[in-house]
Formats: structure tokens, sequence, C-alpha cells
């Protein structure tokens, strides 16, 4: 209690000399000569008396402020430095390869070692659409995805065993997604768009179909037709 009461006193004299000691410039002489002595007999171990406006030079241990340990120059912390440019690149060049393989993956057809990853993320987000609905609409989107993915195996060399697979792929596609979108909005005009798009699509394809590829794909057009048709 003492000394606590010996720190107040002495604060409330320094606030008390506020008023008679000058603004900026150098410190009072007795201070400063009080301080001189101090500091060359050794480390300061009691509370400063007076202002200081200059550098000091010597080591300093006691407490400023009550309560606040003072710290010693070398424990302030180091300036953040900037990121390394080479960090800044490869950084750069992680996103800018993950872009690519992002597309990659969304241009990748039957065969490609992506497809099946494409594949996946498809049925991901028929799972995490929020309704029925929703989920109708992707599954129509799968389908019309599937349509596209068996126009460029019929101009690929080397894509005709897979051509048949994909249309299978394509109608169950199609009967998911009419199937919901009824359940949700028996009325959607919807379905009567995707039908007609559809319909052009693969009927654009069926010269380039083999036998059983090509009954693959009119059963598929006589399901559309029965959607396009009034009713």
């Amino acid at each position: 209690m003492g000394r606590a009461r010996e720190r107040r006193e002495r604060v409330l004299e320094h606030l008390t000399d506020l008023p008679r000691m000058p603004l900026g410039g150098a410190p009072d002489p007795a201070f400063r000569d009080r301080l001189r002595a101090e500091l060359v007999s050794g480390p300061i171990t009691g509370p400063i008396t007076g202002p200081v406006t200059g550098p000091i030079t010597g080591p300093v241990t006691r407490e400023l402020l009550p309560g606040k340990p003072a710290r010693p120059n070398h424990a302030h912390r180091r300036p953040a430095h900037p990121r390394p440019l080479l960090s800044q690149l490869a950084a750069f060049g992680l996103s800018a390869a993950m872009m690519v393989g992002s597309f990659a993956t969304y241009q990748a057809v039957p065969g490609d070692s992506l497809y099946p990853l494409k594949r996946a993320a498809e049925s991901a987000l028929v799972g995490l659409s929020t309704n029925e609905a929703a989920r109708g609409e992707r599954e129509l989107r799968s389908a019309k995805t599937r349509a596209e993915e068996v126009a460029s195996l019929l101009g690929s060399s080397n894509g005709g065993p897979l051509v048949g697979k994909t249309l299978k792929d394509m109608e169950e596609s199609t009967r998911a997604g009419i199937s919901r979108l009824r359940r949700a909005e028996p009325r959607s005009p919807k379905i009567k768009k995707f039908a007609r798009h559809q319909k052009e699509v693969v009927g654009s394809m069926l010269r380039q179909l083999k036998r059983d590829q090509l009954a693959q794909a009119e059963g598929y057009l006589d399901y559309i037709e029965g959607l396009v048709a009034p009713g």
C-alpha cells in the first residue's frame, strides 16, 4: 500500500509541474542532471520522476507506468515482410492450374481420364439441389450434356463403342428429370422446351448412327415426341 501511495503522489507531483514545463525542446536542466547521474550509477530501479523528451541510451528496467513493465528494445516485433515474389507466383500458378483443370473436366467426353470426375460433379450437384424441381432441371441439363457428348463421339475415330453407353445415360437422365419436374411442377413449360431441344439435337445424329445405336436414338425420340405433343 505504501509503495502504491508513493507512486500516486509522484504522479500528482508530475501533473502539478506540467504547466511550468516548456512544451518541446530539451528537458529541464535539473531533471537532465539527475537522470544522467542515475544512468551512470547503474540500472534504473524506480519510477522516472520527470518528462523525457530525448532518447535514452542506457538500459531501462524500471516500470515506466504502473503495471506496465518496460520492454527491452530487442523484444520489439520485427515488421512483417511482404510475401516473396516466388510465393506469389506459386499461388497464381496454383489458381491457374485449378481453373484449367476445372475447364478440362467440364470439356471431358466419355473415354477421357477426367470424365468420371465430370459425372461425379454432376451427380453431386443433383444431390445438393434444394428441391425436387431443381433436381429435375439438373437431370435434364445432364441429358443435354450427354447429347452433346454423343455428337462429339460421332466425330471421333475411336468414339464408336461409347456412343451406345452415352445414349443410354442420356435417356436415363431425361426420364429421371422429367419425372422429378412433373412431380414438382406438373405443367412446367421447361419440359416442352427441353423436349424440342433434344428432338432437334438427336434427330440430326440419326444418319451417323449404326444400327443398334439408331434403334436407341429412335426409341428416345419417340419418348421425346410424347413430351412435345400438347396435353
